[in-house]
């Protein structure tokens, strides 16, 4: 709980940290803060538990970042991947020990939720925010934030994390700026047993048609999590391309529980992740990996650092402080997440024209494939591999040098709200 209360505590419960979105990066969020000790809301739009779009896979980095004791709630665990390019050229490559589980969201989502309530979080579902403001009448003092629930009610806290989503209303308080936005379409397809069990363990990923594009099947029991993903502006092509998936893979003839959609934003270098009294984290701020547009691990992990430095931001008791709290969770997220970001844009780069020359290594080239192990059971990163390997360092830098990094864009990657009198705030 806070040390201090001022006398607005007194007139209306100021809370310490106010959670928006309850998903893995929000969950997160607020078991960090909880676990320290403070006072701590998770509110969601939805009731849960809630279907999100999203492959369900949990490699190595995401089971590093869940809470102590937390049960995976695993329907596969991945020992092969079968590779193919377009449909063509498919390869089968295997692994004694486990690559990556695989879960659904809705219970995946809650066991986070309840460790974080479990941590002493308080949740609130059925809570749509309408905006934050951090100056105007609604806020006491400039050690708070108004947080404006749809039909008006207003929450105070110190500190806020934004974790709604990619189409995050604080997100655009904050400024957060995309340069890749991608559509990804997926069918929950439930199949029988005999099927299921031809599935059991493996994996699909095929390389798509489309520069950039892939597919994927993942098996959950008695359901195939097929999808495919690609850039955003291709939308009858990339539905166009799911379909021929779906049949060329003999599933065509089978009825999908669930088809949804959803578009994935990537961050661009130079936007910011906070502005005053409020952080964002996971989608919200665009945190995804590039090329696969894995997101679970960046909102896990961008969650967790969130969350603890919205705890020193809730303590901070002025704007100079809180700003550098502000930047030294910038400067986190950049040093470890940051750096993943920055190789994944160059593979996509690679991968966009070169789709052929992956398959290939990938399928027959022993240390590719070791690579790829290494990386999905989380013992080495994108980044560290290319700053351990001088082989593919070199061959990154010639595919896909590296841009010149702008150094007032990393200054102002850390945005703080001014000092003005105007009313900052999101608007519908």
């Amino acid at each position: 709980m806070s040390g201090e209360n001022s006398s607005a505590d007194d007139a209306q419960l100021v809370w310490d940290v106010v959670v928006v979105g309850a998903g893995p990066a929000g969950a997160s969020a607020a078991y960090a803060a909880a676990v320290a000790g403070r006072r701590v809301l998770l509110l969601e739009k939805a009731e849960l538990p809630r279907y999100k779009t999203c492959g369900g896979g949990i490699i190595g980095p995401s089971r590093d970042a869940l809470p102590p004791g937390f049960e995976l709630p695993l329907k596969d665990r991945v020992h092969a991947v079968t590779f193919s390019n377009n449909g063509r050229f498919t390869r089968t490559r295997r692994s004694k020990q486990m690559m990556f589980g695989l879960i659904n969201r809705p219970e995946f989502d809650q066991q986070l939720v309840e460790h974080a309530q479990k941590a002493g979080a308080e949740l609130r579902t059925g809570a749509a925010v309408q905006r934050v403001e951090q100056h105007g009448s609604a806020v006491p003092d400039r050690r708070t934030v108004a947080v404006v629930l749809q039909g008006g009610e207003t929450l105070l806290a110190r500190a806020v994390v934004g974790a709604d989503g990619s189409a995050s209303r604080i997100g655009a308080h904050v400024g957060v700026k995309v340069d890749q936005v991608d559509l990804g379409l997926e069918a929950e397809i439930p199949v029988p047993e005999t099927v299921a069990e031809d599935w059991k363990g493996r994996v699909l990923i095929d390389w798509g048609p489309m520069p950039g594009s892939y597919g994927w099947v993942f098996p959950k029991g008695d359901t195939l999590t097929v999808g495919v993903i690609s850039a955003r502006g291709e939308g009858a092509a990339t539905k166009r391309y799911l379909e021929d998936f779906i049949a060329r893979l003999g599933l065509a003839g089978f009825e999908p529980s669930i088809s949804s959609g959803h578009l994935t934003r990537c961050r661009a270098d130079d936007s910011p992740l906070s502005r005053g009294r409020v952080l964002v984290c996971g989608d919200a701020a665009g945190l995804l990996e590039p090329w696969t547009r894995e997101g679970i691990s960046f909102a896990l992990r961008s969650g967790r650092l969130a969350g603890e430095w919205a705890v020193r931001i809730a303590e901070a008791h002025d704007a100079v402080d809180t700003r550098r709290q502000a930047l030294n969770y910038a400067f986190a997220v950049k040093a470890g997440l940051g750096v993943e970001m920055s190789v994944g844009k160059r593979m996509l780069a690679v991968f966009e024209r070169r789709p052929g020359v992956f398959h290939a290594v990938l399928t027959g080239f022993r240390p590719a494939w070791r690579a790829f192990k290494e990386i999905t059971q989380g013992r080495t990163s994108l980044g560290e591999l290319v700053r351990s390997h001088p082989l593919a360092q070199r061959a990154l830098t010639t595919l896909a040098p590296e841009p010149a990094a702008s150094a007032k864009a990393a200054e102002a990657n850390a945005d703080d709200v001014d000092d003005a009198d105007t009313e900052d705030s999101v608007t519908s």
